[in-house]
């Protein structure tokens, strides 16, 4: 699931990696131009960001703000996933969310056949409030799902975020930890291991923009541990 602005080249790339490993890769379109280049500039990648964040925010589809609140797109997506379980067969279904859409694959896990969520850089709700910062864009009757599984199924959630983006606090990781304990592996990235020449300076996207995709930086190494779970999870015969 694609991060803001939409699904970038760079997000096709990730695709193309979870395909080449064997898996089939499928990939919504929820917002945002598909293949469209997020801009060369600062400016220009900002302006494409804010023309797909605006209509999104005020979509009922899309739960920007509340806490504790699973977006309504998430019962589609669920449904998705099941249908592409049905037609590829396999042992189940992997789900990487990116920012925007980050926490979907957390409540996209309360069903059986998703077997291996990634939350990648999950930045909603948006983190104003301290509440906000230490929340996620997941129901508390859904986390509990999650939850159960984690105990009862050995489930794993994997997370991952640079240790100084603002848009995925400490706290947030920190109430992941908390709710699902040692079933939540937390990835938290220096700001330095961020590609210094990504059209947005900040350090954000794991995956995708910051990612350097160099034989052992830390970027890569997250990337093949998303990959390796994807292996385990959904490759390996029971």
């Amino acid at each position: 699931m694609a991060e803001l602005p939409g699904i970038t080249p760079k997000v096709l790339r990730f695709a193309g990696w979870v395909a080449d490993i064997g898996c089939t890769a499928v990939v919504p379109h929820l917002f945002g131009v598909p293949g469209r280049h997020p801009g060369r500039n600062t400016l220009s990648a900002g302006a494409y960001v804010n023309s797909s964040f605006l209509p999104a925010c005020i979509s009922r589809e899309f739960t920007v703000w509340a806490t504790n609140r699973t977006s309504a797109v998430v019962g589609w997506l669920r449904a998705l996933a099941a249908a592409e379980h049905e037609r590829c067969g396999g042992p189940g279904v992997g789900a990487v969310g990116m920012c925007f859409t980050g926490g979907y694959a957390l409540a996209m896990a309360t069903d059986d056949h998703l077997l291996a969520p990634v939350l990648s850089q999950p930045s909603m709700p948006l983190p104003v409030t301290r509440g906000q910062r230490a929340g996620i864009d997941c129901s508390p009757d859904d986390l509990a799902i999650v939850r159960h599984r984690c105990a009862a199924e050995g489930l794993q959630v994997l997370g991952l975020r640079f240790k100084g983006d603002r848009n995925v606090p400490a706290d947030r990781f920190r109430f992941l930890r908390d709710q699902l304990g040692d079933a939540f592996i937390a990835v938290e990235l220096d700001d330095a291991a961020a590609n210094p020449a990504a059209v947005m300076h900040n350090p954000h996207s794991v995956l995708t923009e910051h990612l350097v995709d160099e034989p052992g930086s830390p970027t890569r190494q997250a990337l093949d541990q998303v990959l390796d779970l994807f292996r385990e999870k959904l490759l390996t015969k029971a």
